[in-house]
């Protein structure tokens, strides 16, 4: 049973590694203690923050369809996810002009994009929700 319990580290442990940020000036060391709290605030801000990614198969899909996103579009884009996001949608269309995509809204991330002339069958699946910008 000792072994066990060596194999663990304790709550205090853990608090002490992983929730305590050090910062060394010459021969002090000040340390500054987050709580968890402070910690999921900060995350969350950069995660909302964060403007709309393409992962590698839309980044392919909008080079092999000649899809060029201006400036406008993509505040447009990334207004369609805030709304998304505001209504919990997970996985969601986004209509724009003559374009689609289909974007992750957790992740932040854009996995396909098509435009009204190479989208054949006009048939989305996979997703929880629509938005039109």
């Amino acid at each position: 049973m000792n072994r066990l319990q060596n194999s663990f580290m304790s709550i205090e442990q853990v608090k002490d590694t992983y929730l305590t940020n050090r910062k060394i000036d010459g021969n002090n060391e000040s340390q500054q203690n987050n709580s968890f709290e402070e910690l999921l605030i900060k995350a969350s801000e950069k995660t909302a923050s964060n403007e709309v990614m393409f992962s590698k198969h839309a980044n392919e899909r909008l080079a092999s369809r000649n899809i060029n996103l201006n400036d406008e579009q993509m505040v447009r884009l990334n207004n369609g996810i805030k709304q998304a996001k505001e209504k919990r949608i997970n996985e969601s269309l986004v209509m724009m002009d003559n374009l689609a995509f289909i974007v992750n809204i957790k992740n932040n991330t854009v996995i396909t994009a098509m435009d009204q002339d190479t989208n054949d069958s006009n048939v989305f699946t996979n997703i929880d929700g629509a938005v039109i910008v």
